[in-house]
């Protein structure tokens, strides 16, 4: 990275940064290993998650290998800046569940100088941008797109296919719930 120094020897700088792709892509692996690596240089780091995923744990950021970080679950993204104190990097995993205040909070943070990592899918299983994240992906000064594999052709995989029939945008769920599929094989079965 390459950042420049103000004249301020006192000011930090700081940034967003956003980790976004489909289900299975690696969005959490890459969120937690940011994270560790900011915590063994001595940074103090502050972890939020929706209070809604409680796939793998209440109070952990788990992905689906199951590495963890410690995690704090809450209701709305208002509460990240309550809860945040004197830290030096915050985390966000899951942030399209958030709601769309999300992107002011984080703009507040990293305008305090704090960095600011955020992982989350960019679409829904509709394939349409999801919640907060195109306002985030748009402000952010890094944004790390993130694929799966296509679990029909093999191909790098950037959509999160539903198996189940439910209908709403917002459906926790795991390798029973979801698929990652290529553009070709996901709008195959749009066409069906």
């Amino acid at each position: 990275m390459f950042l420049e120094k103000s004249n301020n020897t006192n000011a930090k700088n700081g940034w967003i940064e956003v980790i976004a792709g489909s289900m299975f892509s690696g969005k959490t692996e890459e969120l937690i290993r940011r994270l560790r690596r900011s915590k063994i240089a001595k940074q103090r780091v502050e972890i939020f998650k929706p209070h809604i995923d409680v796939r793998y744990s209440t109070d952990e950021v788990v992905s689906h290998n199951a590495n963890s970080i410690v995690s704090t679950p809450v209701e709305t993204s208002g509460n990240i800046l309550l809860l945040c104190g004197n830290v030096d990097v915050v985390g966000i995993d899951e942030a399209q569940f958030f709601d769309t205040g999300l992107l002011d909070v984080c703009n507040q943070l990293a305008n305090q100088g704090i960095r600011v990592i955020v992982a989350g899918l960019d679409m829904d299983f509709k394939g349409k941008p999801f919640g907060p994240m195109p306002g985030l992906m748009a402000c952010a000064e890094y944004v790390t797109k993130v694929h799966a594999i296509c679990m029909r052709c093999g191909n790098l995989a950037q959509y999160s296919h539903r198996l189940a029939t439910e209908e709403a945008r917002i459906m926790l769920g795991e390798k029973s719930e979801y698929e990652p599929l290529c553009r070709d094989c996901y709008t195959g079965l749009q066409k069906v």
